[in-house]
């Protein structure tokens, strides 16, 4: 995967994404797929915002038995089940506690009645998965000693049990979306981050592809397509303001986790602990009680999600301390244990969700459905624009969104493949004895450092490797140069936060950022100044850094 400008100026596309998150990568993904031309430019880094802000988690759609939406539930569960067909070595079950108290909705009766629903709405949950790790087993309610036993201090009063089951977390959801990308250009798309759409080229009322400007160099070039979908996320106001009569603005909400320097509880679940409905928070009416999730990760913990109303553009919005501190305390009220201080913060993620309203509390109201826009009744034909709400079911919504576009153009959609088709380096049918296999074949290497190079690379770990590698610290080298040399990756930050787990949970020591940037500055032939100038970006002065993944 090159980064060839001068292949996005050369040619007309089918199709032009702006923006390379997961909705975006998905898009290009799905039409590559269908045998159109694509391309698919990223103003930053691929998956660089709100795509890397999550809890890692694939939902597969408990909660909306609450609604009695089972159509969101299927396509939760059939995406969920996708997923790990399509990209085994990242998207792994993921077993989830949560307690029960009392014996009304929220009981433990209730929730044995949830669980039986949602395994048979579920029933063909592990049909087409061959690997048996990836078997999602029924879900089960347990007693009240077993819950104290996975969760020692929970809150005693009206406990009655709890509910566990399972979902899937990503183990690098940036290499998740990363895959999709990649996968896309093998498909033929031509793909380049650093690039952003300045301006639109139209005929009319015809949008005909963008003006672009290269983020690295300033220069400015077109690129040519008959259609154009905008799946910038937050940026989507900001391209649609580039028309002359902008469309209504769509209005976006913070949402925050951290992870922390150590882990919350030493187990393998992720727990949702209701906020208390008598925590001063809720009494001031800053936050109703809301379920959060402690969900274990990297040998630490991650917890979230505190959500707040957004009154800034999505190039100058932050994290505040004060959204980190409630957070903090809301998780402190409904697990005393945690006794949870900013000292214990390691690493802040935040994003932007699209958002339909403001409560009575001043509390943003998330989107609940994905929203597929064509701009044609407004003049400008041939550009759409897509807002997901959910990372779990991006694909289903560019297969979507892809379908809409071939019925537009009068063409009979091709049958999707992506449900099936693996992403590149993710053809493995049984994802423990590929590991297995691996650890046979780096014998003088860490099995966890085998392990964690085939969960993040899949099928391609000995060509990251290239060579006789003797310890981690060579293994490191050899990511580094794979990341400059097959994956686009521009920046220090590229390498450290998306195209490595070296900054998954925290940054990692200054020796190991000072190794990355001096073999960074050897293959782009950065000078002495501009390699310090990137090492400094990851040590920033302020604990609370730009957008998408902060770095403290």
């Amino acid at each position: 995967m090159q980064r060839n400008l001068q292949a996005l100026s050369n040619q007309a596309f089918d199709l032009l994404v702006l923006g390379g998150g997961i909705q975006g990568a998905c898009v290009a993904w799905e039409a590559s797929l269908r045998g159109l031309s694509v391309a698919l430019i990223d103003q930053s880094d691929f998956g660089s915002a709100t795509s890397a802000n999550s809890l890692k988690i694939i939902h597969g759609g408990l909660r909306y038995l609450q609604t009695a939406d089972f159509s969101r539930m299927r396509q939760s569960i059939r995406e969920r089940q996708t997923l790990m067909r399509i990209a085994p070595h990242l998207v792994h079950p993921l077993p989830i506690v949560v307690p029960t108290y009392g014996h009304g909705v929220k009981g433990k009766e209730a929730m044995f009645v949830a669980l039986k629903l949602n395994d048979l709405i579920s029933c063909d949950r592990n049909q087409g998965l061959s690997d048996p790790q990836k078997h999602i087993p029924p879900g089960q309610v347990i007693s009240r000693q077993r819950c104290q036993q996975l969760v020692p201090g929970i809150v005693e009063q009206d406990l009655t049990g709890a509910a566990t089951f399972h979902d899937a977390q990503v183990y690098n959801s940036e290499r998740l979306t990363l895959g999709f990308i990649k996968s896309a250009a093998q498909q033929g798309a031509t793909v380049a981050n650093y690039v952003k759409a300045v301006g639109f080229l139209r005929t009319d009322d015809q949008i005909q592809g963008v003006i672009a400007q290269d983020e690295l160099t300033g220069n400015r070039f077109d690129i040519r397509a008959r259609a154009v979908v905008n799946t910038t996320g937050p940026w989507l106001n900001q391209v649609l303001g580039l028309l002359p009569q902008p469309p209504a603005q769509q209005s976006f909400a913070k949402a925050v986790n951290v992870v922390l320097c150590r882990p919350l509880l030493e187990t393998p679940y992720a727990i949702a602990f209701k906020s208390s409905p008598e925590s001063e928070i809720v009494k001031r009416g800053q936050q109703k009680a809301r379920m959060l999730f402690a969900v274990p990760w990297r040998g630490t913990s991650m917890i979230g999600t505190f959500y707040s109303v957004c009154n800034q553009t999505a190039d100058n919005w932050q994290v505040h301390e004060v959204e980190i501190d409630t957070l903090l305390q809301q998780i402190n009220q409904a697990y005393p244990p945690a006794q949870l201080t900013r000292g214990d913060v390691a690493f802040v993620h935040g994003g932007l969700l699209p958002q339909t309203d403001i409560s009575s509390s001043g509390e943003p109201i998330l989107a609940k459905r994905y929203c597929l826009r064509e701009h044609a009744p407004q003049g400008h034909r041939g550009l759409w624009s897509v807002t997901g709400v959910k990372y779990t079911t991006s694909r289903d919504v560019a297969q979507k969104v892809v379908d809409r576009l071939l019925r537009t153009w009068g063409q009979t959609a091709p049958p999707s493949q992506s449900t099936t088709t693996p992403l590149v380096d993710g053809a493995i049918d049984n994802v423990e004895e590929f590991v297995q296999a691996a650890n046979k074949e780096l014998i003088h290497l860490d099995s966890q450092l085998v392990r964690s190079l085939v969960y993040n690379y899949g099928t391609a770990y000995a060509e990251v490797l290239a060579g006789e590698i003797q310890d981690s610290s060579q293994a490191i080298g050899a990511q580094v140069r794979y990341a400059v040399r097959v994956e686009m990756a521009q920046t220090l930050k590229d390498v450290i936060l998306r195209r490595t787990e070296l900054g998954s949970a925290g940054l990692p020591d200054i020796a190991t950022i000072r190794l990355c940037g001096t073999i960074m500055a050897e293959e782009l032939h950065w000078t002495h100044g501009q390699m310090q100038t990137e090492i400094q970006s990851l040590i920033p002065a302020s604990p609370v850094s730009d957008r998408g993944v902060v770095a403290l």
